[in-house]
């Protein structure tokens, strides 16, 4: 009788602790509580006509080639939004990731970016380019030393336009965007 009655009280503790516990993570905040926001905020579709998603970027775009930027498409852009942003880099770097383009204030209504985008600071619709990890202005053509290299390309939909000085980098323009992502998307390109 003694046993069961130590059985019986340990598992009413355990529950009890169980329902505090979960009440506290549906009706107080929780430590996943940002992360379930950001897997709940709008995707954008991300796209080129020259390489597929997971695909192989074509040497045009390399520094093999010409070295031009290449072409992209978005949409599915939410109401509300005042600018596009996006940022194109290498975290197979040999030294750590490698930032090929940075760009903001692309216009909310803009479908996409055509290829070859010239490098200044400000283009002609008021885009513009930010320093890329060799410290020049606009797109720094795909280079690896060896072996295959992911590009992550990813578009973000911002609630504002952004004040921000010709000598941004990737990690001065994500700062700059945090609170202010409304929706984005991704396209990853292989090179070589």
């Amino acid at each position: 009788m003694h046993k069961r009655c130590s059985r019986f009280l340990a598992l009413s503790l355990f529950s009890l602790l169980w329902l505090s516990t979960a009440s506290c993570n549906i009706f107080g905040k929780n430590a996943n509580a940002e992360s379930n926001q950001t897997l709940s905020k709008n995707t954008m579709n991300l796209s080129s006509p020259a390489f597929t998603n997971n695909g192989h970027v074509p040497p045009i775009y390399s520094c093999r080639s010409q070295g031009i930027s290449p072409p992209l498409t978005f949409d599915d852009v939410p109401d509300g939004t005042k600018s596009l942003a996006l940022t194109v880099d290498d975290p197979d770097a040999p030294k750590g990731d490698f930032v090929h383009w940075v760009v903001w204030n692309i216009p909310a209504g803009a479908s996409g970016l055509s290829a070859n985008v010239e490098a200044v600071s400000t283009l002609s619709d008021g885009t513009r380019q930010g320093k890329n990890g060799a410290g020049a202005t606009g797109y720094h053509s795909l280079c690896p030393p060896s072996g295959t290299h992911h590009y992550y390309f990813r578009i973000y939909a911002l609630d504002i336009k952004l004040s921000l000085p010709d000598t941004t980098t990737m990690a001065d323009l994500l700062s700059a965007m945090k609170g202010h992502v409304l929706a984005q998307g991704e396209l990853v390109g292989l090179f070589p």
